[in-house]
């Protein structure tokens, strides 16, 4: 059984958190939050949020031992972005993208 949690409009782009999924994708749930701990990202802590979440949905709604619990599939996605300007010299203007990521964590027990 595989059970899921979503972080959405997490304000951080998603290539900065593709780079963390990659590193954790495939991790028992405990090593996983403990790799996430050291890594000095801030994305980190809301990657651990997101898996913590979807350990404990599979543990409340399903009944799943979380010590057999693995991450199998991380999606990030990306959310809207925010269109910001900035002004710049002689009368023009330069463009800043403020993006935004959605993230899918699934868990599942090991066979």
């Amino acid at each position: 059984m595989k059970t899921r949690a979503v972080a959405k409009y997490v304000s951080t782009s998603p290539r900065k958190l593709r780079l963390i999924a990659d590193r954790v994708c495939g991790l028992k749930v405990e090593e996983s939050i403990a790799l996430l701990r050291l890594l000095p990202s801030p994305s980190a802590q809301v990657m651990a949020k997101v898996i913590k979440s979807a350990a404990a949905n599979a543990e409340n709604n399903f009944q799943m031992s979380p010590d057999e619990l693995r991450v199998v599939n991380i999606f990030v996605d990306s959310g809207p972005t925010l269109k910001r300007f900035r002004p710049q010299a002689r009368g023009r203007i330069n463009p800043i993208l403020k993006r935004s990521s959605h993230i899918t964590v699934i868990v599942s027990e090991e066979e």
